[in-house]
């Protein structure tokens, strides 16, 4: 079973940054982030699979891993109030794509709100 662990959100106005980190407990082909606002529908925003293969939904997104503490990240810029929403870690070791089907192991969540 692998465990995901997400921190880093909080509140920030318009324009500003955060950085969230997964952290998890082994090694996974597959990890990815999704957010889901109030009333919306569950989303994925950024996925890092293989070795160094990245890609993210949104520009102001850029997502990383750091292999030494098996640790991913999502960096957020220019953040808008559009982007408020609960952040989810996810992982999986076989196919890696933007559809929620893939992924198998949840972290907890971490809230992101940003303010105008």
């Amino acid at each position: 079973q692998v465990q995901l662990v997400e921190s880093g959100g909080g509140s920030v106005q318009a324009g500003g940054s955060l950085r969230l980190s997964c952290a998890a407990s082994g090694y996974t082909y597959c990890m990815g982030w999704f957010r889901q606002a109030p009333g919306k529908e569950r989303e994925g925003v950024a996925i890092f699979y293989g070795t160094s293969s990245a890609d993210t939904v949104e520009d102001r997104f850029s997502i990383s891993r750091d292999n030494a503490k098996n640790t991913l990240y999502l960096q957020m810029n220019s953040l808008k109030p559009e982007d408020t929403a609960m952040y989810y870690c996810a992982a999986h070791g076989g196919r890696c794509t933007y559809s929620e089907e893939d992924y198998i192991f949840w972290g907890q969540g971490t809230q992101v709100t940003v303010s105008s």
